[in-house]
């Protein structure tokens, strides 16, 4: 694998009219950016692989949340008619051990979802921003 780096680096140098002398620095902008594209590659790994755990749990979590806020202020139900939805939504039926368990492996796992979701996003939005640049010669 260092091999290929550095007849990229030394191949860029040529192309480039620069002498061998920046060969250090190109060479290690090329590791960089493969060692971008390796996380980058593991971290949209580890999302698609979290992403069907982390779904069924938030997506409980959301419909009682929202269900038992609708029925008892639209609905005109009392707290007690829609306890139950809070009894599932806080995780209530896994006892006083597993609950607090539940509900920070839920956040954690949303957490997770929208901080490596936002960082393969700008990584996205930085590639096509690259590419718009050396398209306009920048």
């Amino acid at each position: 694998m260092f091999r290929r780096f550095l007849f990229q680096a030394v191949k860029a140098s040529r192309v480039s009219g620069s002498s061998t002398d920046s060969l250090p620095v190109t060479l290690s902008i090329a590791m960089e950016g493969s060692t971008v594209a390796r996380l980058l590659v593991r971290v949209r790994q580890w999302h698609r692989w979290m992403a069907p755990l982390v779904v069924l749990p938030l997506l409980v979590t959301v419909s009682t949340g929202v269900t038992y806020r609708l029925a008892k202020d639209w609905g005109g139900l009392s707290r007690e008619q829609v306890h139950w939805l809070m009894t599932i939504h806080e995780g209530e039926w896994l006892g006083p051990v597993l609950e607090p368990i539940v509900v920070l492996l839920n956040a954690v796992g949303l957490l997770w979802m929208l901080a490596t979701g936002a960082w393969l996003l700008l990584q996205s939005f930085r590639r096509q921003w690259i590419a718009s640049r050396k398209e306009a010669g920048g």
